[in-house]
């Protein structure tokens, strides 16, 4: 079969990169991708690298053969999500949103982090959250609402939440975190994070050789990961911009509770059996950690983990491509569980080796 697809923000960074996925995908056929800034321009000669793989345009926002797509993926920047995934879930379609705008399921958490009021509450209520490894319900419940041939609405998990409670969830889960303790977050991100736009932090001469916290007490995914792991108000984030174009770190501390053995192996095997239905979460051997460079290109996370028994702390690494997992691959998972394929349908197995 094939589901017309249109992107809409397929010329940003998460956009391209869903573009470039979804070209390769066995069953998506893509017929738009929209950039009102560039349209009217090839995707081609945005992109270079498309040559040959494409004679797609770019056209706006606004393009009504995005009525005759049964799948849509919506890279755009907050706000715009909430005002445009509605009347395409209203007529029946998919929509996988890459935003924050569906995230935060709480409309007054959305309001107090992004200074701006919900306006699309009821749509909120219903949306499927999209970080299959820990919310698989949610996905299952996705589709079987598309099989009945209603519209669907996932929120994709934002990049730094997704290393990070891929990370964390399976001690959290299982209580191994001590109660009422903070948990410590120290997350590194490629540029490719911040967007397309460039800025006096990721423009490359001040980007290069240099290595700096951001957001730091006040970045808006802090909500996001607490709300996933059932932390509120335990969580200290602070994220940080290193010189990479893309690839993400995230190393958690977490706490152990006093009745909890400080037992590395133990740990290690309770990761893996939490994982062992999760075709894209590698658990590492013990003694090794992740790397960003051995996930560049794929959907693919990487943990690693120890215990530092003096402390009685676990610590927690994963390491994820920030586009990919992070964003335009994580979007393509979730939308093949939504439409009943194998979740590695059309996502690259091995990562760029150099």
């Amino acid at each position: 079969m094939a589901i017309a697809t249109g992107i809409v923000g397929a010329a940003g960074f998460a956009g391209v990169e869903l573009t470039r996925l979804i070209l390769r995908h066995p069953e998506f056929e893509l017929r738009v991708v929209t950039s009102n800034e560039l349209a009217g321009s090839s995707v081609a000669s945005e992109y270079p690298g498309f040559t040959g793989a494409t004679d797609l345009a770019f056209s706006a926002h606004d393009d009504p053969a995005l009525d005759a797509c049964d799948l849509v993926f919506l890279a755009v920047p907050h706000t715009a999500a909430m005002a445009m995934a509605p009347r395409l879930v209203e007529r029946g379609a998919t929509v996988v949103d890459l935003s924050a705008d569906f995230r935060l399921k709480d409309p007054a958490v959305y309001e107090q982090w992004y200074a701006t009021p919900h306006t699309q509450t009821d749509l909120l209520a219903r949306a499927a959250f999209g970080l299959p490894e820990l919310f698989p319900d949610d996905l299952a419940r996705a589709a079987v609402d598309r099989a009945e041939g209603k519209g669907v609405l996932v929120a994709c998990a934002g990049c730094y939440p997704t290393a990070t409670s891929l990370a964390a969830a399976p001690a959290v889960r299982a209580g191994l975190a001590a109660d009422g303790a903070p948990v410590v977050v120290d997350a590194i991100s490629g540029v490719t994070g911040a967007g397309k736009r460039a800025s006096a932090r990721t423009h490359f001469c001040f980007a290069d050789e240099n290595l700096e916290a951001y957001g730091v007490a006040t970045h808006r995914h802090t909500p996001e990961i607490e709300q996933i792991l059932g932390l509120d108000g335990r969580l200290v984030f602070t994220p940080h911009l290193a010189p990479l174009n893309r690839g993400l770190l995230s190393t958690v501390n977490i706490p152990l509770a006093v009745d909890v053995a400080d037992d590395a192996a133990a740990v290690l095997d309770r990761y893996r059996a939490f994982y062992r239905d999760a075709p894209f979460v590698q658990v590492l051997d013990a003694g090794l950690m992740p790397k960003t460079s051995s996930v560049v290109g794929t959907n693919y996370a990487h943990i690693g983990l120890a215990v530092n028994e003096r402390a009685r702390m676990l610590i927690a690494v994963c390491a994820i491509d920030n586009l990919a997992k992070g964003a335009a691959g994580q979007a393509v998972q979730c939308a093949n569980a939504v439409w009943g394929m194998p979740q590695t349908c059309g996502l690259e197995p091995i990562a760029v080796p150099v």
